[in-house]
């Protein structure tokens, strides 16, 4: 089963949502999570702890105004970095214990649900860095409103971090903006003089000078 092109979350058959074809002999009392079938890292896994009475609509709608992601992929991203080994992500992992392991999700996903919204993630931000990257690279921002477009991503990726249960100090966060500020300067000198000089098709890799036709 895979994820639907909307926002919704991608919803199967759970201990949570118990089967409708359930033979009558079963009880419902034991449709419910089992403490011993929850792996022991997924008991101790602490992220999103901040958020256990928020909802998924709410993390969406908080995300969709200030990034392209859904909570959907934002919160299996985190859990694909976290449930990483060295043979590959747990995607079965994930996919059975997501209730457990993301408050306001409430479904569990199939592995190939969840490696989809890992995918999804990360296109997304592919194609938002080289968007952005183009934007500080040709000119459009000024030195000032770069550094203001800069500040106003750091704060909403330090809030998430912070949400994910990421203990940030002042000194770490100043010095982490300062470093990010000084880098986006020298990307900003570095495509000024690159402007002026050859251009290199991306597709072919030809060069040529900037008033070639």
């Amino acid at each position: 089963m895979t994820p639907p092109e909307d926002d919704e979350p991608t919803r199967v058959v759970t201990p949570h949502d118990p089967d409708e074809s359930t033979d009558e002999g079963d009880d419902p009392a034991t449709t419910g999570p089992r403490t011993d079938e929850v792996p022991p890292d997924v008991r101790k896994y602490e992220r999103f702890t901040k958020i256990e009475s928020g909802t998924y609509d709410r993390a969406n709608e908080f995300l969709r105004e200030r990034s392209y992601i859904t909570a959907r992929e934002w919160a299996i991203a985190r859990l694909c970095a976290d449930f990483r080994t060295e043979t590959g992500v747990e995607m079965t992992k994930i996919g059975e214990n997501l209730p457990e392991l993301v408050p306001f999700m409430t479904d569990t996903y199939t592995p190939q649900a969840v490696n989809q919204a890992r995918a999804s993630f990360e296109e997304k931000v592919r194609k938002a860095g080289a968007t952005f990257l183009y934007g500080a690279m040709s000119d459009f921002f000024t030195a000032e409103e770069l550094d203001d477009v800069m500040y106003e991503s750091t704060e909403v990726a330090k809030f998430l971090l912070e949400v994910e249960g990421v203990d940030l100090a002042v000194e770490d966060e100043m010095e982490a903006e300062d470093r990010i500020s000084s880098v986006m300067r020298e990307v900003r000198e570095h495509s000024a003089a690159l402007r002026h000089d050859e251009v290199c098709c991306p597709e072919c890799g030809h060069e040529f000078g900037i008033d070639e036709k």
